[in-house]
């Protein structure tokens, strides 16, 4: 295997190389030698003689060869005519009729470029690859196939979950079904397409949908409503069948959608982009709902904070069959969650996990874990070990 030049070895090959190319057009236009100059008049003449065989045209000027033994004598001032063919130059008054007239002397014509039309030339290059490279960007960023990532082991259980306990047991079948559901359907059991979460923010439904297909161990796709919006208009329903499309390719899994309620709002025809580009991805939806199989083994869960922000069609029964709610935890989670948020912190002996599941009554699971850390940042800030009831009331 051969080695990679050093640094130092690339900037010097690459010097070299400058340096090489910059000697030659330095030779050609200081020391190369040039044509004997002749006056258009002449050209002309000699080319209406039919004693010019080739011409060069190019901005610069006009080179053409003279050829026969008249030729041997102009370059001899005169004496004997041979058979050399002798190369000039004249100026070239870029007539539009010029290459015509020499075609119809039997003159091979050819055209040089210029630099200025070969730098044209490049910046249009420059200029097609910038825009196909990013188009080519703006295709992986908002439609690639990669824009939904499939976890195949969520490594979250039900046990992961504190409460729910009533969830957990209304999942235990939809599991078994999602496991085998060509079975189930021998039975005339299908599994529902898709299953609404609904509850208040920061009471788990992300980490429940986790620990679903966890426990189920099955395939889990990811997203959240901000992976369908897009500057470009059409995006966001290509997106809807993308993650679809690979669902299927993936099944059994569970697609999981939050902040449902960001694109399955209530449809409104009021003509503006923003609406309707959100009826798109609802129709989408709508389509794609009822496009696959229960049998496949797909399901669809979703969760929302608000249910009634959310088109009727959408989450009528045959496409979201279950409406969950999930509920703030209730004293004894809540005496759980404060054992678990509480390790590696030190609470005083008043911080008991019955006095701190009472006074966090009617709150989140995020926010009791909020308070919790706010509480101990609070003692530390005042120079303690462990956080207080006072702590915990000043981080409420």
């Amino acid at each position: 295997m051969r080695k990679a030049l050093p640094r130092k070895g690339r900037t010097v090959l690459c010097a070299v190389v400058v340096l090489a190319v910059a000697a030659y057009f330095a030779y050609d236009f200081f020391f190369a030698p040039k044509p004997e100059h002749k006056s258009y008049a002449e050209f002309y003449s000699l080319v209406a003689d039919g004693r010019v065989g080739e011409a060069v045209l190019s901005a610069d000027g006009i080179r053409f060869t003279v050829g026969g033994a008249d030729a041997g004598a102009d370059a001899s001032g005169g004496a004997g005519g041979s058979a050399a063919v002798t190369e000039y130059r004249t100026d070239n008054p870029a007539s539009p009729t010029l290459k015509e007239y020499l075609l119809l002397h039997g003159v091979n014509v050819k055209e040089e470029k210029d630099a200025a039309a070969i730098i044209s030339l490049l910046f249009d290059i420059v200029f097609y690859l910038f825009f196909f490279g990013v188009f080519l960007f703006a295709f992986r960023k908002f439609i690639s196939p990669n824009s939904f990532r499939v976890v195949r082991n969520t490594g979250v259980k039900f046990a992961d979950v504190v409460g729910m306990d009533a969830l957990k047991r209304d999942m235990t079948q939809v599991m078994e079904i999602l496991k085998d559901p060509a079975g189930y359907a021998a039975k005339g059991i299908r599994a529902p397409k898709g299953i609404l979460l609904e509850g208040a923010p920061g009471n788990g439904k992300t980490l429940f949908a986790r620990a679903l297909a966890g426990e189920a161990k099955v395939n889990f796709i990811p997203a959240k409503a901000t992976d369908f919006e897009s500057m470009f208009m059409a995006i966001g329903p290509m997106k809807v069948k993308l993650l679809f499309r690979k669902a299927r390719k993936r099944a059994p899994c569970i697609v999981f959608i939050d902040e449902f309620d960001g694109i399955g709002t209530r449809r409104n025809y009021s003509g503006s982009a923003i609406e309707t580009e959100n009826t798109r991805i609802v129709t989408a939806l709508l389509n794609e709902l009822d496009g696959f199989e229960p049998a496949r083994g797909i399901l669809v869960l979703a969760a929302t904070n608000s249910v009634k922000a959310l088109d009727e069609a959408l989450i009528r029964p045959g496409r979201f069959d279950a409406r969950v709610s999930v509920p703030y935890p209730d004293y004894e989670a809540r005496k759980k969650l404060v054992a678990m948020y509480c390790r590696g912190k030190k609470p005083s002996a008043e911080c008991t996990e019955e006095a701190l599941a009472k006074k966090f009554d009617g709150f989140s699971c995020a926010k009791i874990e909020s308070v919790l850390n706010r509480a101990a940042l609070l003692a530390s800030q005042a120079g303690r070990d462990s956080f207080t009831m006072e702590d915990i009331t000043g981080a409420c």
